[in-house]
């Protein structure tokens, strides 16, 4: 802004010595016409005419110019016109063609697979179709969201194939972002939004989404090791302003006291359309089906884009998140699985409905994420896009947990409180642009990243006396089921008076870190032929832990730094051009390591490796649209223990990751639409700790998903407007706990049915959903287990305008 200003400035001072045209623009009846384009020849200085037929250039510096009349359509209208300094000329154009002829034109989308989308500007940092893409990536559009009734990222993420929740977000700032996932058998958050580091660490409302990018596969070579996991990473992709008035407002409610309010709206700010505004709001209340927990939520997300000429842009937008409530209900195992007596979730003795917790333990968090772009364009051809995203996130107040204990009748419950805060700043400048060489045609994105993180979290542990044994890190035992005389106590008063008596809580666990990405990195997509198109890219990185930093010593510990090379590689054959795609690729994921083995070396970057193959289908003009390709991701410089020097660790494990990945979004009739896919997945550790040698990783997620959504809306007669869907989800049983010392513990496989009626009347939009039909338990978790809800029912009413 700063910049904007003193540019006005500086042309204000210019206006002495620069002209002014001024003019009217009319139809052929007299009557104004709005719109048209009014620019000098070969320069980028334009307007357009406002709704009165008026138009004004300043600042014009002396000279002989041509001034176009242009609308699109219609012939374009060339004066002659020369100016002197300090003069205001008035030049008025009479179009040709009548009001009648300067009719509004409507565009109307006649795309039958409304969940499909062809094309991605951020899963390659530049505008690619899918079918040319070696990456697979999967797309829920707000289309889907709308129709199902989801209001959170969460929710609409159940649309794709192989990703599985682990955690529900948990509100704490430090090991933040968001809800954990789990693909292609690794764990991964959501820490993207439009392409740029955007970590959220409470649940992410849909308000303001536009569609969710799904990106398989280790990424880190284009968005880096810091925001991507070896499965891939979640990119959220955010509502735009556009050029005229317009806007939706919404109420929804449903059970366990959920109550939301939304409000979208766009206009612009000026009458040549060059300063436009849109903001997205939400408010939310929610309890549980359990006899304790809430969370509430309100989020705000304004941006402005300003248009300053042909050439540069300017766009700004934020996201605002306010929260309070519990924490969901977390198990965690303070026996082993044999002590435990049980190896699955629907065998331990606990009560579902019970939340084990008081209403007024509330953690409150808050978010606040900002972007800001440049876009200039250098030529015709090329295109320089400089972006900055901070990211602020704090949080404060208790964190409630439990414990399975041995014998499965009693559960132990303690609590954490959380005071802090993490930071996150990153600076991205990126050349966008195309060039032949003979009749070969590149499309290049080469860039520059600066990443921040810094974090400054205080966690306060309780420690004392629990059910007459002693223990230093529970707060109280109690029975899992049935009579709990103690239930109650588990409340805001009693802990804090049992804090003051602790010993550990006056010796906190601190978190005081900063660490310092700077990264460069090119890909170049090559059509060797019109059907035949390699993709190679490559990134440099170096990594600067600055190391943890102890407030009681003023002493910083832990620092070092690495220096990470991350390669890309990808293949596409266009069987049947813009139809059908073979593809193969192979890319690379990384993870920095500290310290050193026996003999003093140091630890490099830990390295996955994937290679993975199939199709990719657009067929039918768009009605068919998928993918199937089959993957094998190795990672390896894992560091284990090293049982020659037992002090000591080396750095030669390994990890096995494959499996199977199958997506369909379909169209057969019309009204009819699907969304369908299926993901298995074979993931070991095959050279590790001898405790977890050869098992299957508690992050993996399940063997084996399925995910389905059926829909049919009437698009003719009176009935026009009227759906129904129905679908759900599968996932095999997972594991929780894996390793041979603790045993295996399992949280079992389900089905969740979800279903929907809807009637979009255009103006107006009814919905009705319900979600887990057939009111089933189930749990997820990692190293926990975690209940989840039963069946929910939500009702909708939306007015657009």
């Amino acid at each position: 802004m700063i910049i904007l200003l003193a540019t006005t400035h500086w042309c204000y001072g210019q206006s002495a010595s620069t002209g002014t045209i001024t003019g009217t623009v009319q139809t052929a009846d007299g009557k104004p016409a709005a719109s048209v384009s009014i620019s000098l020849k070969g320069l980028t200085h334009g307007t357009m005419v406002d709704l009165n037929g008026h138009y004004e250039l300043k600042n014009i510096h002396p000279g002989t110019y041509s001034l176009v009349a242009r609308l699109i359509g219609l012939s374009t209208q060339t004066k002659q016109v020369v100016v002197n300094a300090g003069e205001t000329l008035q030049l008025d154009f009479t179009l040709q063609e009548s009001s009648q002829q300067l009719h509004e034109v409507v565009v109307s989308s006649k795309k039958a697979n409304r969940f499909s989308a062809p094309k991605s500007s951020d899963a390659a940092k530049m505008p690619l179709n899918n079918l040319e893409n070696a990456q697979v990536y999967s797309t829920v559009t707000s289309a889907l969201m709308t129709e199902q009734s989801a209001f959170s990222m969460d929710d609409a993420l159940r649309n794709v194939p192989g990703i599985n929740r682990l955690w529900a977000a948990t509100d704490r700032s430090g090991f933040g972002n968001g809800s954990s996932f789990a693909l292609r058998g690794f764990q991964l958050n959501t820490s993207l939004r439009n392409g740029l580091p955007s970590n959220v660490s409470t649940t992410i409302d849909a308000a303001n989404i536009e569609s969710i990018e799904v990106l398989k596969g280790p990424s880190a070579t284009l968005f880096g090791s810091a925001v991507t996991s070896y499965g891939g990473l979640i990119n959220r992709v955010t509502k735009k302003p556009y050029d005229h008035v317009g806007g939706e407002i919404a109420y929804s409610g449903g059970s366990y006291g959920f109550n939301r309010l939304l409000a979208d709206v766009n206009t612009p700010l000026d009458s040549a359309k060059n300063l436009l505004f849109r903001i997205n709001t939400s408010l939310n209340t929610q309890k549980t089906w359990q006899d304790a927990g809430f969370h509430n939520s309100i989020f705000v997300a304004p941006s402005l884009t300003y248009k300053v000429n042909e050439r540069l842009s300017f766009s700004f937008d934020a996201e605002l998140y306010k929260s309070e409530g519990t924490t969901p209900t977390t198990f965690f195992f303070y026996a082993t699985v044999p002590q435990l007596g049980v190896n699955s979730a629907d065998k331990l003795n606990l009560d579902y409905n019970r939340a084990y917790i008081s209403n007024d333990l509330v953690l409150r968090s808050s978010n606040l994420n900002f972007v800001g772009q440049m876009n200039y364009k250098l030529s015709d051809n090329w295109t320089s896009q400089t972006n900055i995203s901070v990211v602020n996130t704090n949080s404060y107040g208790p964190m409630p947990y439990f414990y399975l204990l041995a014998g499965n009748k009693q559960i132990a419950r303690n609590v954490w409180t959380i005071d802090g805060y993490d930071r996150t700043l990153d600076i991205q400048q990126n050349f966008v642009g195309k060039f032949n060489i003979g009749t070969v045609k590149n499309r290049v994105v080469a860039g520059i990243d600066y990443y921040n993180y810094n974090a400054n979290v205080v966690y306060h542990e309780f420690s004392g006396t629990a059910g007459g044994q002693t223990a230093d890190d529970l707060f109280d035992v109690i029975n899992s089921t049935g009579n709990i005389p103690n239930y109650l106590n588990f409340n805001k008063a009693k802990v804090d008076s049992a804090y003051a008596n602790s010993p550990a809580s006056k010796n906190p666990y601190i978190i005081s870190n900063k660490q310092y990405i700077t990264s460069a990195y090119i890909s170049d997509v090559v059509n060797i032929t019109d059907q035949l198109i390699v993709n190679a890219a490559l990134r440099i990185d170096h990594f600067d832990n600055a190391g943890n930093y102890n407030p009681t010593s003023g002493t910083t510990s832990g620092g070092f730094k690495q220096t990470a090379l991350s390669p890309k590689f990808g293949v596409v054959y266009q069987v049947f051009k813009d139809k059908v795609s073979l593809f193969g690729n192979f890319q690379n994921g990384f993870t920095n390591k500290t310290g050193t083995d026996y003999a003093g070396h140091s630890f490099k970057p830990e390295q996955a490796n994937q290679l993975e193959g199939g199709v990719k289908l657009n067929a039918f003009d768009g009605k068919l649209s998928g993918t199937i390709s089959y993957y094998d991701i190795k990672v390896k410089d894992i560091v284990r223990s090293d049982i020659d020097h037992p002090n000591f660790s080396v750095q030669n494990g390994t990890q096995l990751s494959k499996g199977l990945e199958a997506e369909i979004i379909a169209n057969p009739f019309t009204g009819f639409n699907i969304v369908a896919g299926y993901a298995h997945n074979n993931s070991k550790y095959t050279n590790a700790d001898d405790d977890v040698n050869g098992l299957r990783p508690n992050s993996s997620g399940p063997e084996d998903m399925a995910n389905l959504w059926l829909s049919y809306r009437i698009t003719k007669g009176s009935a026009k407007g009227l759906g129904f869907g129905f679908g759900g989800n599968y996932s095999g049983k997972s594991l929780v706990v894996s390793s041979k010392s603790s045993g295996q513990f399992y949280v079992p496989e389900y089905t969740v049915l979800n279903s929907s009626v809807f009637y979009d009347a255009g103006k107006f939009r009814l919905t009705a959903a319900v979600n887990n039909l057939a009111n089933k338990k189930y749990w997820i978790g990692w190293y926990t287990v975690n209940p989840q809800q039963l069946r929910s029912i939500s009702g909708s009413i939306a007015f657009k305008f």
